[in-house]
């Protein structure tokens, strides 16, 4: 039997030496998939359009390869540091797989100056390119109700040293603190703040409400149900009345005040009520309630879980969370709700629903740092701020490429590192004849991923279109 294993008709071959080849080979045979994605949906002209003017010499390179150049460095993954530009120059495979000429690279050195050179009129237009991108899939998904998420999220810099706005957060770390509107699993406004800043601080929140809101009615539909849902960071009479103003819905955490406790402690039983999910018991009551210096009374929910994960609570791990809506209130959004039929929306069970999804938007921004970075490169804001803004336009067309691309191979809910492990990471060889440019690769990755699918999607996505 040992004589059979050590025969030399099962051994493998062993490399006898090690020789530079002159193929055009790249580890990063996916991004030619995104690359191809990028320009098909045709957004690089909306982008030259707003930040062209930022470009100062025409014997530089333009606006639309740097960003094309950082929007495939940020799914690319590899590296978080600016100086990877300077290796990714020196790699021909890289440059072919992204569809960009070699001599037409960019140093890190071009990558900081083109950053540096934002002024905050022009990095405010991210956020009008954000809004639009938000509109544009809104479109295609046509919801019956836009369920939006604000929230702010802290970006640990702690490490940082002598940056401006690396600031100390209520998290314990010093860092940046933008504030951010997800709808789904994507993030379609954002504030980029520094550290200190609390999550509803001044008239943010209502400026960033009021715009998108008018977005939405006056670009996807006037009368389309629009619910909010917020953490205690936003418990605050004056936002709620702006939500009943704008005749949108909201259901946010409160604060549980003494005299809350002490009148949830003598509710009799018999006002309790029970929701259950597959994982999850709760035990509810609702009331109205009016803080000392409202005008108006409100409806609240005090909720206590009583089994979680499939295991019940012992009573002393059976925390209270009080929430506040205006469903069910007789107002304007209930009125959407009904011709939208989702009049079901205005029970308690589903109040207390929205609340506890309100973790999926959270998630989001867990999935934007795992596809970007929270150490920020530049020690002034406003390139940091160039910097984020960049990403957060990246990580909303890479989710429309999950969704619009490798949804086939890779479900549209994973995370960044799972769709590059899956779908990026794979060896290819860029073979130019004829006058053709053809990416090849193995049969295996032909058939695991199913290229040929992948290939004609990246080819004929939904194109962007401006509002």
């Amino acid at each position: 039997m040992a004589s059979s294993l050590s025969s030399r008709k099962l051994s493998s071959p062993r490399f006898d030496t090690v020789e530079i080849t002159s193929d055009t080979l790249t580890g990063r045979g996916g991004l030619a998939l995104f690359s191809r994605y990028l320009r098909s949906i045709e957004i690089f002209p909306h982008v030259d359009r707003l930040f062209g003017s930022v470009r100062k010499n025409s014997k530089g390179l333009a606006v639309t390869p740097l960003f094309h150049q950082l929007m495939c460095f940020f799914l690319d993954g590899t590296s978080r540091h600016l100086v990877r530009f300077d290796e990714l120059r020196e790699d021909e495979g890289y440059a072919a797989a992204i569809e960009t000429r070699s001599e037409a690279m960019a140093s890190s050195h071009t990558i900081k100056r083109f950053l540096g050179a934002f002024s905050w009129p022009r990095i405010w237009l991210f956020r009008r390119l954000l809004l639009q991108l938000f509109l544009w899939r809104l479109k295609l998904g046509a919801p019956q109700a836009v369920l939006l998420g604000i929230d702010a999220m802290v970006m640990d810099n702690d490490e940082a040293k002598v940056r401006h706005g690396v600031q100390p957060t209520y998290k314990k770390v010093k860092g940046f603190a933008p504030l951010q509107m997800t709808w789904g699993r994507f993030l379609i406004d954002s504030v980029f703040r520094g550290g200190k800043k609390h999550s509803n601080s001044g008239d943010t929140v209502a400026h960033m409400v009021r715009h998108v809101v008018a977005l939405i009615r006056k670009h996807y539909r006037h009368d389309v149900p629009i619910v909010f849902r917020l953490d205690s960071g936003f418990f605050d009479q004056k936002l709620f009345h702006l939500f009943e103003e704008l005749r949108v819905g909201y259901v946010c955490t409160g604060k549980l005040y003494d005299d809350i406790k002490a009148y949830a402690a003598g509710a009799p039983a018999s006002v309790w009520s029970s929701y259950h999910t597959p994982e999850q018991v709760w035990r509810y009551f609702e009331f109205g309630d009016r803080r000392g210096r409202w005008k108006k009374g409100r409806r609240a929910l005090l909720t206590r879980p009583l089994a979680e994960g499939g295991q019940w609570l012992l009573e002393f791990a059976r925390p209270d969370t009080l929430l506040y809506t205006n469903l069910g209130m007789g107002e304007h959004i209930d009125v959407f709700l009904q011709a939208a039929g989702l009049a079901h929306w205005t029970r308690a069970e589903h109040v207390i629903g929205l609340h506890h999804g309100r973790g999926a938007d959270e998630l989001v921004h867990r999935a934007l740092k795992e596809f970007g970075n929270e150490a920020l490169p530049f020690k002034r804001f406003a390139p940091n701020a160039a910097f984020y803004y960049t990403m957060a336009v990246a990580f909303f067309l890479y989710e429309c490429f999950k969704e619009d691309v490798t949804e086939p191979v890779v479900p549209i809910t994973s995370y960044a590192t799972r769709l590059r492990r899956k779908v990026i990471d794979f060896a290819a060889k860029i073979v130019r004849t004829g006058g053709r440019t053809i990416l090849k690769v193995t049969r295996a990755t032909w058939n695991q991923l199913q290229i040929p699918t992948l290939w004609e999607l990246s080819r004929s996505p939904p194109r962007f279109a401006w509002a």
